[in-house]
């Protein structure tokens, strides 16, 4: 997924929901998301990036939930 300003957009949007995390671009051109926060947060924030902002093209979101514990989350979110 990707498109004009998706990370910042994204940042933005995880920041709205008092969420913490990253996004960066990958290699193969999609972008890695890592979020942590609420749930109901998160849910919110999955729903937002199944569409992401306008003029993004968005063809799949998977979703992998992992122990917030294991990582070393930044205090906000930031985009790479």
């Amino acid at each position: 997924m990707q498109g004009v300003f998706f990370r910042a957009s994204t940042a933005q949007r995880a920041r709205s929901l008092a969420l913490r995390g990253h996004a960066r671009n990958e290699p193969d051109g999609s972008v890695l998301v890592l979020a942590a926060g609420a749930v109901a947060a998160l849910d919110q924030f999955v729903l937002w990036l199944h569409t992401g902002p306008p003029m993004a093209s968005v063809t799949s979101v998977d979703v992998e939930i992992i122990d917030p514990a294991t990582m070393d989350w930044p205090p906000g979110f930031v985009a790479h």
